[in-house]
């Protein structure tokens, strides 16, 4: 697993933004994708020196007006900038945004009543490790033939990760499998001792396709998108998703998925024995 979290999210954000959209010409001979490190360290006002020791993990505590810096100049989005400052912070030894508290496994009464309004669109309760911690019905006739749901605890995570079958279930499987690294990733990361347990079994279990991934996916998954899945009975369906994150003391968020064309709407509808049309595509 990385040590260096913060190194490693400013290096993948510098080699996402292009010179063009940094507002500098691009030269014919670039060896570097993105902004080489002398064009970032201009760009926020900060040495070049200084840019190396922060993405080698020499330096790990910028103060905030160099974070604000650099963040202005990468570009970032405002939960980007969130999760650089809470990168920067994390950095302290011991310190931790959860403390000790171990995973909420328990959905408040009023959160279940939610997931039952949401009925027939497939919809769940995922928590920091990925585990599935309540559904809809319609994400139960979805996810089940899947073996989604198979276990006492079932796990997005180990199911993508060490489950034969996932390859099969998501015609995408790599960017999938890239979306629940970040996911991991997010917040509290590693620095978190249940992550971090995590973390550690899956790359023993899974080895480079996992452990390849801590080392270059930065930590922050799309709240939004569209995944694709194979169903036994539904054939492919496409499904857009939102991730509605609930509060803080919550330590979990709920992802809805809709169909995302006619067709995907329609196999829904099959899997429910419903009318066509009770699902509308996005």
């Amino acid at each position: 697993m990385s040590t260096n979290e913060l190194g490693l999210f400013l290096r993948l954000r510098r080699e996402a933004v292009t010179p063009a959209e940094a507002g500098l010409p691009t030269g014919p001979r670039r060896r570097t994708p993105g902004l080489r490190r002398a064009e970032l360290a201009t760009l926020a006002g900060v040495s070049v020196e200084y840019v190396t020791r922060l993405e080698q993990g020499r330096d790990r505590r910028p103060s905030a007006p160099v974070l604000a810096a650099l963040a202005d100049a990468l570009r970032l989005t405002p939960s980007e900038r969130v999760h650089l400052h809470r990168l920067a912070k994390g950095a302290d030894p011991g310190f931790s945004c959860q403390g000790g508290a171990g995973p909420n496994r328990a959905v408040r009464q009023t959160v279940r009543a939610l997931l039952e309004q949401l009925e027939p669109a497939p919809a769940v309760v995922l928590n920091r490790l990925s585990e599935i911690l309540a559904c809809t019905d319609g994400y139960r006739r979805l996810a089940e033939p899947l073996g989604l749901l198979d276990g006492v605890r079932p796990s997005l995570a180990r199911f993508v990760f060490t489950n034969p079958r996932a390859r099969a279930v998501y015609p995408d499987w790599d960017a999938v499998a890239d979306e629940q690294v970040a996911a991991l990733k997010q917040g509290p990361g590693s620095t978190d001792a249940h992550v971090g347990a995590l973390m550690a079994e899956l790359t023993v279990f899974c080895g480079e396709s996992f452990a390849g991934r801590l080392v270059t996916v930065p930590g922050l998954p799309r709240p939004n998108g569209v995944v694709r899945m194979v169903h036994p009975e539904a054939g492919e369906v496409r499904l857009a998703y939102e991730t509605l994150g609930l509060p803080a003391d919550d330590d979990q968020q709920v992802v809805v998925h809709l169909p995302a064309d006619h067709a995907s709407a329609a196999a829904l509808d099959l899997l429910a024995g419903r009318r066509p049309g009770a699902l509308r595509a996005v």
